[in-house]
């Protein structure tokens, strides 16, 4: 990846930290809620990074109800729609809350260690969103076994799948990694680029021209004012 670095923020970044071991609860969407705030009131250069590790046990839906999964979905799609750059920084077994998360971010940094779970249930693997982004995101070649019958994703499948952007040796290089991205994006120009992204696997040629020459009139006009400063 090519970018033009800047001065990194002084301020500290947002962090989040998703133990996916931990049940889906009104306090872990409280949670993730509350992270998306802070993020909000950050500058448009910030960084949101999201440290994700931990895989359900085998009663974790035990409890759940489906309005609790429709709150933490629409909370993951918040995070997914942030006006800043999402990092995400995964360790070891991702799965459940932290699969999900790390599906929502724009770049991926794991450890060697990683493998990537659908939760696996007396009935199948939970048909959760996750699915939904993992066959977008990778296809269905590449996530079949996963999503079908659980079978985790090593890092070197994750990486050639193109589910995670960097393998790395270890957490702290991880987290090093990602500090090199703060600042360097501007984050409400890079979450028009994300929606149009987005926005192409189900928008028509025709509905999605219109948008796109929007973007395209908005950089133009922007690049315009720089060169007449």
């Amino acid at each position: 990846m090519t970018t033009n670095a800047t001065t990194p923020k002084s301020a500290p970044e947002p962090v989040l930290r998703m133990d996916g071991s931990r049940p889906l609860s009104a306090e872990r969407v409280a949670e993730l809620s509350a992270f998306c705030d802070r993020v909000e009131q950050t500058g448009p250069r910030a960084v949101a990074l999201v440290h994700v590790t931990g895989a359900p046990g085998a009663a974790w839906t035990d409890g759940l109800g489906v309005q609790l999964v429709n709150k933490w979905e629409r909370a993951l799609r918040r995070l997914e729609r942030l006006d800043v750059v999402t990092v995400a920084v995964a360790d070891g077994e991702c799965g459940g809350p932290a699969l999900e998360a790390l599906l929502a971010t724009d770049y991926r940094v794991a450890t060697g260690t990683v493998r990537l779970v659908v939760p696996v249930h007396d009935q199948g693997a939970w048909p959760g969103m996750a699915v939904y982004r993992l066959a977008n995101q990778a296809g269905l070649a590449a996530t079949r076994r996963a999503v079908l019958f659980g079978t985790p994703i090593t890092a070197t499948e994750a990486l050639a799948a193109r589910l995670v952007d960097e393998v790395v040796a270890d957490a702290g290089t991880a987290l090093a990694r990602a500090a090199l991205l703060a600042g360097r994006f501007d984050g409400p120009e890079l979450a028009i680029r994300r929606r149009l992204m987005l926005e192409a696997t189900t928008t028509s040629f025709e509905d999605a021209l219109g948008s796109h020459l929007a973007a395209c009139d908005r950089m133009l006009r922007r690049t315009a004012a720089e060169v007449t400063v």
